[in-house]
């Protein structure tokens, strides 16, 4: 029975798949960390004191890829290149979602609308980095070498999510509201459109290391254009809605110290 435990156990039961996948995950959360860490460097003046936050922000996702190339190593594995059909952070700055890496490149201060993409897009890709750790997490919180990972990067994720929650209603109480709402709505119905482009293109390339039949690869893709069918007609809306998160200034003073995962 096709299930989201036993496909990601295949994954970790062979070698080339899960190199794989901890590449992929470890270039999205670097790439993550880079634009952030340029995001805190540019934050206009208006709003410095956001800068420790997105600097946070940023040094948990350097972490998360730290911790994906630790997984690598305790099984004496080295990275392979990520494929660019793969490249979920690649393509969504690729279809205009986010700031564009050209203005982040240049040393000029950014708008305050440009902090507001910011922080509506990282609330809708938080939204989707959540509910994947939250998968794994329920099923692999006790695995021996992967456990420990996954709990970690699932707390990060939902202290992002509840960040970007928390400004994204602060900006819209100071009279942003019709901006977020719209830019929120672009970010999420492309982020559905590049998550589904992605999720086959990974399961084609996992299809062929893991040699799946086709009829079980049919099966898959069948199941991921039926997510994006839901997720087109009325899944996007969990990505746009904004309520008060349960913990309050998630992402506030230094990153807690632990020791690193290796």
């Amino acid at each position: 029975m096709l299930s989201a435990k036993s496909l990601f156990q295949e994954i970790l039961d062979d070698d080339d798949a899960f190199r794989l996948f901890c590449s992929i995950a470890a270039s999205g959360e670097s790439q993550g960390g880079w634009e952030n860490g340029r995001i805190a460097a540019l934050v206009p003046r208006t709003l410095r004191d956001l800068a420790p936050k997105i600097t946070r922000h940023g040094a948990d996702e350097d972490k998360h890829g730290r911790i994906f190339n630790a997984l690598l190593k305790q099984r004496g594995l080295e990275p392979v290149v990520v494929p660019y059909e793969t490249d979920y952070t690649l393509l969504l700055e690729r279809h205009g979602i986010g700031l564009a890496h050209d203005q982040l490149n240049r040393d000029e201060p950014l708008s305050e609308r440009d902090i507001i993409v910011y922080l509506a897009h990282s609330r809708v890709t938080e939204q989707r980095a959540s509910e994947q750790m939250q998968l794994l997490r329920r099923h692999f919180a006790d695995h021996p070498a992967l456990g420990r990972a996954v709990k970690m990067i699932s707390r990060d994720e939902d202290n992002h999510l509840a960040y970007c929650h928390e400004e994204l209603l602060r900006f819209a109480r100071a009279g942003h509201g019709r901006t977020i709402q719209n830019v929120l709505r672009e970010c999420a119905l492309a982020e559905i459109r590049v998550y589904r482009d992605v999720s086959l293109a990974v399961m084609s390339h996992m299809g062929t290391v893991l040699r799946w039949p086709r009829a079980k690869a049919a099966v898959l893709a069948a199941g991921i254009h039926g997510m994006y069918a839901y997720e087109r007609l009325a899944g996007w809306r969990r990505m746009v809605s904004l309520e008060a998160p349960a913990r309050r200034d998630a992402l506030g003073g230094p990153a807690t110290p632990e020791a690193e995962y290796a």
